[in-house]
């Protein structure tokens, strides 16, 4: 008997190699991994459990690539809306060390909830921040994603180059080459699952060249080898991001990637707004993956990165809908349709479709996490984890010719039902967890003392 059945969608957008798209398609799900997908035609298997999906489209869940999500505790906070990056950052660092364990358990929660309610079945998380008094913030958030039941990639982030180093962050949130490199390898043997459909990845990731040494870079690289695990960082940001590795380094930020031994099929990095066509073409090479996080980079004044040369040269792009408080709205959904409208803008109206935004959204987040063929898609073998998205209503009205162009060009929309490993995560329209408002009255009481609103 099949544990679950989702039925009778309008369509079933399976993302697999032949990209097939399935009228009245189905997809049975068994101890957390698919075991069947067919369309009206092919004869369906009974179950102990039947989502209906009439009027729907079924995606595989998307997958977010790049987060910060203790930021939410601070989100569109004022003094901060109206900077770029570097200046938004030191505004914001003194508010931020006073992140603790509780603080960032129920950050964790809540945005991964905002997130699965935006059809997300399996995140990242940069958690770079790690305040001399905070205790052990990686475990807190891990805590959080099985307790909601989310697919987690959390990364050991990292900072230790103080303001007195030449750095941005504040002697407070630094740690020294040594302890962060040692919490790193702690961090791998305690939570990593290296078994297919695993619930828990950890990845390592200093958090930018302008935040770390270069020796942590070089020694962060060959710890991932060493371990087998994946690496992540910030990269080419915007235009302060490359004037300050030409003045620090004397050299761009792709240089610097390869000097550091950071251009392989191991890495993924996030924003990449800036790289020139020849570094394009060094990205796809080396088959590195870019989180692409659109809203972020606009709020921020980043710029439009080239996702549309990017993906052609052979680079994995994936999305990201980056920290609470520059992108405010953790909703992947939000950022596809961010993307497919921004690769409009910039390399014309062809290039922006909603067929490339949800690749972007699935199997590309799945290269950039090192999972390809397991999230991101639905075929046998791959994870149980799918969105099911109502079209109907007035948002819909009309939208019957081809359902994903719907998908994206209408709404906003919700996802209907998120399903991460055969359990549901979000039923219609609504997250399933009991103890969500007692977190949230938990996440608000942080809220206020780390914005010093509660004095």
């Amino acid at each position: 008997m099949t544990d679950l059945l989702v039925r009778n969608a309008r369509l079933v957008a399976t993302l697999d190699a032949q990209r097939r798209e399935l009228a009245g398609g189905w997809i049975a799900i068994t101890d957390g991994l698919i075991e069947a997908v067919g369309s009206s035609t092919d004869p369906e298997p009974a179950a102990d459990r039947v989502i209906d999906a009439t009027d729907c489209l079924v995606t595989p869940g998307l997958v977010n690539t790049h987060h910060h999500i203790y930021q939410n505790l601070t989100r569109a906070f004022p003094p901060m809306t109206d900077k770029p990056l570097f200046g938004w950052l030191q505004s914001l660092y003194p508010l931020w060390e006073a992140i603790d364990e509780e603080a960032v358990h129920a950050s964790a929660f809540v945005g991964l909830a905002e997130l699965a309610l935006s059809g997300c079945t399996t995140s990242t998380d940069h958690l770079y921040l790690h305040p001399k008094h905070g205790g052990d913030l990686l475990s807190a958030e891990i805590t959080a994603a099985r307790d909601l039941g989310m697919r987690f990639h959390p990364t050991r982030g990292s900072m230790s180059l103080s303001v007195k180093d030449g750095g941005l962050p504040p002697d407070s949130v630094v740690q020294s080459d040594d302890e962060i490199l040692a919490a790193s390898e702690e961090a791998v043997a305690r939570h990593h699952d290296r078994s297919h459909g695993a619930m828990v990845r950890i990845a390592l990731a200093p958090c930018s060249p302008f935040s770390v040494t270069e020796q942590l870079m070089v020694q962060s690289a060959e710890l991932a080898e060493r371990l087998d695990v994946r690496l992540h960082t910030h990269f080419a940001e915007n235009a302060e991001d490359d004037a300050f590795s030409l003045a620090t380094f004397g050299c761009r930020p792709m240089e610097y990637l390869e000097r550091t031994g950071w251009c392989n099929d191991r890495v993924w990095v996030a924003h990449c707004v800036m790289p020139n066509d020849d570094e394009i073409a060094r990205l796809g090479a080396a088959r590195i993956g870019v989180a692409h996080c659109p809203s972020s980079n606009l709020i921020l004044s980043s710029g439009i990165s080239p996702i549309v040369p990017m993906r052609a040269a052979g680079v994995k792009v994936g999305l990201g809908v980056d920290g609470s408080s520059s992108a405010d709205s953790a909703s992947l959904w939000l950022e596809a349709r961010q993307a497919m409208l921004l690769a409009k803008l910039r390399d014309g109206a062809h290039a922006g479709t909603a067929r490339m935004a949800l690749e972007c959204a699935t199997l590309g987040g799945a290269g950039c996490l090192g999972r390809e063929g397991e999230i991101g898609v639905l075929a046998p073998g791959a994870v149980g984890d799918l969105a099911v998205w109502k079209l109907d209503g007035p948002l819909f009205a009309g939208a019957l010719a081809d359902p994903i162009e719907a998908w994206l060009r209408c709404g906003p929309i919700g996802a209907w039902h998120t399903v991460v490993h055969g359990r549901s995560v979000v039923a219609e329209g609504r997250v399933v967890h009991p103890a969500l408002d007692d977190v949230l009255r938990t996440h608000a009481r942080h809220a206020a003392r780390i914005q010093r609103l509660d004095a």
